[in-house]
């Protein structure tokens, strides 16, 4: 069973920054991306940024020069640094990852339960 712990969450003010971070455990063959998502009220989860095995990055536009994914390998480990926080960019955050459970399947999408940034104005 692939479970998804993320940490770092919290609030700051704007200007501010914050570090997120999301470990895999559990049995399973690889990873073949991660990546955050986030979420406000009223809303649909939208991407933040995703990197994969091989290290290339996906980011919104609304965070490109800001925020930063980068990824640990051999720890199974995603880390997202945001800097220069906007109020906007509250909300609840989600780690992503698509792991193959075994070699030569299909990667399944996995999700964390979701911690929150809240940045003040």
């Amino acid at each position: 069973q692939v479970q998804l712990v993320e940490s770092g969450g919290g609030l700051v003010q704007a200007g501010g920054f914050l570090r997120l971070s999301c470990a895999a455990s559990g049995t399973f063959y690889s990873i073949s991306a991660m990546g955050w998502y986030r979420q406000t009220p009223g809303k649909q989860r939208e991407l933040v940024a995703t990197q994969t095995r091989d290290g290339s990055t996906n980011y919104a536009d609304s965070v490109k020069g800001r925020f930063t994914i980068s990824k640990d390998n051999a720890k199974n480990t995603v880390y997202l640094l945001m800097n220069s926080l906007k109020p906007e960019d509250t909300a609840v955050y989600y780690c992503y990852a698509a792991i193959k459970d075994s070699w030569g399947v299909r990667a399944n999408d996995y999700w964390g339960r979701g911690t929150q940034v809240t940045v003040s104005s």
